[in-house]
């Protein structure tokens, strides 16, 4: 089988297998075609691919490969041109990206999308999502902590003492406990909130006190991922976010629900009432943000407050970023690669059925079914 590596677009920095990923897969028998220049942005040249046994070939040879693999998905006119039974792996959204899908479909392209990894124990160590968010919650900290007018830590100086900032993070998935324990780690107080009742033991395991909301829906079928909320719990939950938010220095919102959009956490007034010099880091801006104000991919000022949208912090730190993704796609592919190198997929096995959207014309996805095309076949 030969795998397609594709160069991503402008905006991304990282790659979705980085030269010691691409030998693990010509182990496994597989010949590894890497466009030119794939991995530039992630500092690996077409030298360190071809020394790990890959083989460097215009975009369009990668294309034309039995399997592709990128981060982002390639241009509509480069779908339209991919051939049935193709394999087609990357990141898409299929929850909110119904005409891809169906265009998919029609073209009965096998694909794969990674942000379909079902979240549990046995799929921990492919699931892309964990990884790239255990970067954002990073570097949301870091970003925050250098925008923000004062230090994080207290400190006892000649000049008097200073007192730690306090951090309020939304949501305690991945990104929000990464963002808790970097926050804890640079000396800041830190309180969390998260509609999961199961985020409140590893809130306070990190240090950080939880803010509790009553009343929240049962999440214990959801799979790990939050779940809608009744208006009734909106209207508490704002009112105590806004409490806390005002006493808050530095706040990292990472709140997002599959297939829909952010829920809005921090109201326009929220953010006039904050303190002059607060700053705000929405992980949630590529789809609406948490905050009313997020404009995507921006940094602005309202009220005297800085805004940072960046859903896609990953990209700031390519290099390790792409070595989390390649082991995460490596990790799926042991699963599909046969001792021959061909491609094997076991439709019994929960992971590759749940993960591929779309196979043969059909789609295979459970999730991606019942929430795409749930009213049609009601």
């Amino acid at each position: 089988m030969t795998i397609g590596l594709l160069k991503e677009p402008d905006h991304e920095n990282r790659v979705a297998l980085l030269p010691e990923s691409v030998k693990t897969l010509t182990d496994l028998k597989t010949k590894v075609l890497i466009e030119e220049g794939a991995g530039q942005s992630a500092f690996s040249s077409d030298n360190d691919y071809t020394q790990s046994s890959g083989q460097t070939v215009s975009r369009q040879a990668a294309l034309s490969a039995d399997m592709v693999i990128g981060i982002n998905p390639p241009t509509d006119s480069e779908i339209e041109a991919l051939k049935p039974n193709q394999v087609l792996l990357c990141l898409f959204q299929p929850l909110s990206n119904k005409p891809l899908v169906e265009k998919l479909q029609e073209l009965k392209v096998t694909s794969f999308s990674l942000d379909n990894v079902p979240r549990t124990t046995r799929a921990q160590s492919m699931d892309v999502l964990s990884s790239m968010a255990t970067v954002s919650g990073y570097k949301a900290v870091l970003s925050a902590a250098a925008s923000s007018p004062r230090f994080f830590p207290m400190f006892m100086t000649a000049a008097g003492s200073i007192i730690p900032s306090k951090v309020l993070v939304l949501g305690a998935g991945v990104a929000g406990l990464q963002a808790i324990a970097t926050a804890r780690r640079l000396g800041a107080v830190v309180e969390a909130f998260d509609v999961r009742a199961a985020a409140e033991e590893e809130v306070k395991s990190l240090g950080a006190k939880f803010v509790k909301v009553e009343g929240a829906t049962d999440d214990t079928a959801a799979g790990g991922y939050a779940v809608e909320q009744t208006d009734e719990y909106k209207a508490k939950q704002q009112a105590l976010i806004q409490e806390h938010a005002t006493k808050a220095n530095i706040i990292i919102s990472t709140a997002q629900i599959p297939g829909r959009t952010a829920p809005v956490l921090i109201l326009a007034e929220t953010v006039e009432s904050m303190q002059p010099g607060s700053v705000i880091v929405d992980l949630a801006a590529s789809t609406g943000g948490n905050c009313a104000l997020t404009e995507n991919d921006k940094t602005i000022q309202k009220h005297d407050v800085t805004i940072i949208g960046d859903s896609n912090l990953p990209s700031s730190m390519p290099m390790d970023a792409s070595k989390m993704f390649g082991k995460n796609i490596v990790n799926l592919l042991k699963l599909m690669i046969d001792s021959e190198g061909e491609l094997n997929l076991n439709w019994e096995d929960d992971i590759i059925a749940n993960t591929c959207v779309t196979h043969d014309g059909d789609v295979k996805s459970e999730r991606v079914k019942n929430i795409l095309f749930q009213t049609e076949t009601a």
